[in-house]
């Protein structure tokens, strides 16, 4: 089928023809359903998608009267023709011998819109049936009539049933193949309802096709005459969408902006993520907790009387209450829950493995915190739901693990609310999605401990002793002299009696971080330590100096965002490598050399040097005790 970039267009009845406006009007008033067709290659996804498309009439604009001309000439056999064509233009793996990324598709009938994921069948892939299956609610699992239920089809359904996908279609496809045989069909659902149940999946739909031949698609098949329907598509046509159970839930909408064209109106725009609103209901704003009533609720085309699950709609309240981008306003007598510590699944994206203790950005609805995720508890092996040891996840991998968050957000549990219960995580450096995952609850110790306030603050301790608390954070190569500069940085502190604080990086692992390693996660984690060590210490009033390798750029910025802003001072040592390997006053760079040391900075792990530090020192063009006096005069200028 040749490319073109007009945009199809849909034939059904003689309607639109002769009323094209109550055609529109009717197609706008149509639900829509998502669904995902997945399976393991050749089980014929990209056929069936071409069926369902050729049979519901989608076709393109610039082949219309082509087709046309051919259903002429040759009769029902055009049909034929036709329709290989489509599934010749659709199914892109028949070049490449799978298919590497989910393609959608829209297609409609007289009753319903469809968008449709194809995703891949390889187990390379998971992501990517990750990504199609995310706002699903219905999944078509194929299974190759000849084969059975094989390894993919266990992964996929677990997948789905994993992402909270409530309808499952179980199409036994190329029925054609085996002479339209139902014992092999009774064996093949016998077969996957056992293992439907053991991951708790406990209906499902199955059908006997062929996707080819286009039996039971949208019409009975006289080749199966032992199966009574309903076919797939009026399965599809009349299965409960999400929309409908999401209305029967408490109110909530995450809010995606606040609405201010002029100081007589403010309103805060969203769509509504679960239940329903009207005028004069009470909600509540979380995480604050602040209570109104709901006054108006505004759309371009006028004030509804009410909004359900699904619309975008902007609210205003009755009372002057505080609410932002990334609060949640809810039901204020069935509230969500808010907390800054999770049980999660994960599935990480990458192709570099997760690492335990580096902050990652979070995104869940409208809310974007850090968030910081643990070693998993446990990895999950989909093929034969065993449940591994792991300390780290790798590409398309999948576990259970704990992870906390920079500050608290409103949240429900996945299997309750996809909003409010599903997240991606972000490269901090990359900005490239390297997860994503689904909350399963808060953990206990975060709804147990809270922050105790004090009647004396860090502005009484620092103004005690007359000065300003600071970090003063050192970062370089082993062997650039941070050390010897930030030993002399405090010296002069002292005789000026400032009250400060020297945290030096091999001082801290004989005692603090004894426990920890030279891999990238106990790098990770050695530095989280310092740094919330620090804050507390500058929390005391007290100028603190560290001197740490540090080598990677986020972890220094998670300690930056620990501290108000302008007290965090990034020093870089400024060295080049074959001037501190030349110093190599420690010999450390020649055990690196030898291979008698793993993991040296510089050597065989990197370093990522700052790119805006506040202050640069070039040992090799200043003096030790220049480089001092610099700082000096720039933390207390």
């Amino acid at each position: 089928m040749p490319d073109t970039p007009n945009p199809p267009i849909y034939v059904t009845d003689a309607l639109i023809a002769e009323d094209i406006d109550a055609y529109l009007a009717g197609h706008e008033k149509k639900s829509l359903l998502r669904f995902i067709t997945c399976g393991s290659v050749d089980d014929g996804k990209s056929t069936l998608i071409g069926r369902l498309l050729y049979d519901s009439k989608m076709i393109f604009e610039d082949q219309l009267a082509a087709l046309e001309a051919d259903s002429k000439r040759v009769g029902t056999q055009g049909q034929e023709i036709d329709f290989a064509l489509l599934v010749d233009g659709l199914a892109a793996e028949r070049e490449q011998g799978i298919t590497i990324d989910v393609a959608y598709r829209f297609f409609t009938t007289e009753k319903r819109k469809f968008i449709v994921a194809d995703t891949p069948g390889h187990e390379q892939y998971t992501r990517n049936m990750v990504t199609g299956a995310s706002t699903a609610d219905l999944a078509v699992i194929l299974i190759d009539a000849r084969k059975g239920v094989l390894t993919q089809t266990r992964r996929h359904s677990f997948l789905a049933h994993l992402l909270g996908i409530r309808h499952i279609v179980l199409a036994v496809n190329k029925m054609d193949l085996v002479g339209y045989d139902k014992a092999v069909f009774d064996r093949i659902t016998l077969a996957y309802r056992a293992f439907a149940n053991e991951i708790g999946i406990t209906s499902f739909t199955a059908i006997p096709i062929s996707g080819f031949k286009g039996d039971n698609i949208t019409a009975l098949s006289e080749n199966t005459p032992w199966f009574k329907g309903p076919t797939l598509v009026e399965h599809l046509e009349v299965v409960e969408i999400g929309s409908a159970v999401d209305e029967a839930k408490p109110f909530r909408m995450p809010v995606q902006w606040v609405n201010r064209p002029n100081l007589d109106f403010r309103g805060f725009s969203g769509q509504l993520a679960g239940g329903r609103i009207k005028p004069g209901d009470p909600v509540r704003v979380l995480p604050s907790g602040k209570t109104t009533t709901v006054s108006r609720i505004v759309t371009l085309d006028g004030d509804l009387d009410e909004a359900v699950a699904g619309q975008s709609v902007t609210l205003t309240f009755a009372d002057e209450v505080d609410c932002s981008r990334g609060d949640v306003i809810a039901a204020a007598e069935a509230p969500p829950e808010v907390a800054d510590q999770f049980e999660a699944t994960l599935v990480w994206m990458a192709d570099d493995a997760m690492i335990p203790g580096r902050a990652y950005w979070l995104k869940l609805a409208t809310q974007s915190v850090s968030a910081t995720v643990q070693a998993p508890k446990y990895e999950i092996n989909v093929n034969t739901l065993d449940h591994l040891a792991a300390k780290t996840l790798d590409l398309n991998g999948i576990g259970v693990v704990a992870l906390s968050t920079d500050k608290p957000i409103v949240f429900e549990p996945y299997i309750d609310n996809r909003t409010l219960g599903g997240f991606i995580m972000i490269d901090k450096l990359t900005n490239a999605t390297v997860a994503a995952g689904m909350l399963h609850f808060s953990l206990r110790r975060a709804q147990n401990v809270h922050w105790q306030a004090t009647d004396i603050d860090r502005d009484m301790r620092a103004n005690l002793k007359n000065q300003r608390p600071a970090l003063l954070w050192f970062t370089g190569l082993s062997g650039s002299g941070k050390s010897t500069i930030a030993n002399l940085v405090e010296k002069k502190l002292h005789r000026m009696n400032r009250h400060s604080f020297l945290l030096d990086g091999d001082n801290v692992r004989h005692g603090l971080n004894r426990d920890l390693g030279f891999t990238e996660a106990d790098r990770i984690e050695n530095i989280r330590r310092v740094g919330e060590v620090a804050k507390l210490m500058t929390d005391a009033g007290l100028i603190i100096i560290t001197a740490f390798i540090s080598p990677f750029r986020v972890e220094r910025e998670m300690v930056r965002g620990m501290l108000p802003e302008g007290e965090f001072l990034e020093i870089f040592i400024d060295t080049p490598l074959a001037e501190a390997e030349k110093r190599d006053v420690k010999g450390l760079y020649k055990k690196a050399r030898a291979g008698q040391l793993k993991n040296f900075t510089g050597i065989d792990s990197p370093y990522e040097a700052p790119e805006s530090p506040e202050i640069r020192i070039d040992t090799t063009a200043m003096t030790p005790d220049a480089a001092a006096n610099l700082i000096i005069d720039r933390l207390l200028g």
